[in-house]
Formats: C-alpha cells, sequence, structure tokens
C-alpha cells in the first residue's frame, strides 16, 4: 500500500561550502542539483522509490528547467525548498518548486521542471500510468503563492 500523497514536500538542507561560486553565492548548478533531489524525495515520501520505478520499466526524465534566482543564498545557510506538483498531461507533468531561506523567509528563487514518462527498456514516453498519477496531489496554479 502506498503513503497517503504529500502535496507540497518540504526539502530541507544547505548548500555546502564547495557549492559558491567566485561571486560568493551558491551557483546555479547547485540550484538544478536540488531541483532533481527535491523531486527524488517527494516521489519517494508518496511511495514511489525510483528503484520501484525502474523495477517496472519506468522512469522520469527532464525536459525542460527553468530557474528564476530573485536573492542570492550562500553556503550554510538553511533552506527548504517546496515543490508540488502543477499538472499531469498524458506523459509529462509539470513540478514546481520555491526555494526559501528559513531564517527569514525570503524566497531566493522559484523554478519549474517539465517531466516526461518514459518506458526505458523501449526508450520511449509513454502514458502515465493511473497508479503513479493517484501518488500525487495537483496544487491549482491559484493556491502556489500560498506556499512557504
Amino acid at each position: 500500500m502506498k503513503n497517503a500523497p504529500v502535496r507540497v514536500y518540504a526539502h530541507r538542507f544547505s548548500f555546502p561550502p564547495e557549492a559558491e561560486d567566485e561571486n560568493q553565492h551558491v551557483n546555479n548548478v547547485e540550484y538544478v542539483r536540488m531541483l532533481q533531489e527535491a523531486a527524488i524525495a517527494h516521489t519517494r515520501q508518496n511511495g514511489w522509490a525510483p528503484e520501484e520505478l525502474h523495477e517496472r520499466g519506468w522512469t522520469w526524465v527532464v525536459r525542460s528547467h527553468f530557474i528564476e534566482y530573485l536573492q542570492p543564498c550562500r553556503a550554510g545557510e538553511d533552506i527548504a525548498v517546496h515543490t508540488w506538483v502543477s499538472n499531469f498531461k498524458k506523459i509529462r507533468s509539470l513540478r514546481k518548486y520555491r526555494f526559501v531561506r528559513v531564517a527569514d523567509g525570503a524566497v531566493l528563487a522559484e523554478a519549474r521542471t517539465d517531466w516526461v514518462f518514459l518506458d526505458f527498456r523501449q526508450g520511449r514516453p509513454r502514458a502515465i500510468p493511473p497508479e503513479v498519477l493517484a501518488a500525487y496531489v495537483v496544487v491549482p496554479e491559484n493556491e502556489e503563492r500560498n506556499i512557504q
């Protein structure tokens, strides 16, 4: 039996010192890494470990990322990245993210990733199975501004 779906997942972390670039703030590549980490953690929380998906011959792959940086982040700051599913289409899902500095609630970045569901044995996109869809609750766009 799968877990009850978590609508908005909060992934807490801090970037390590090596994540800072020559401008003394966290490099954009590190944000992309955390997008993936948060998405995997949310999926795992909702009962679908990547290993279980792979056993069935399924996986999620990224089609595109978009990140808007709003404030700089420093290594060592306590960060919460909130992530949620914004929509599902036949073979795709739009996931959104908000990076928040815990100390002051400042929104550091907002992002979205267009994920494609794939049958990796055939190397082709496939319709998202109902049991995978059931593991998520789509957050309507008009409710997103309240996430923090």
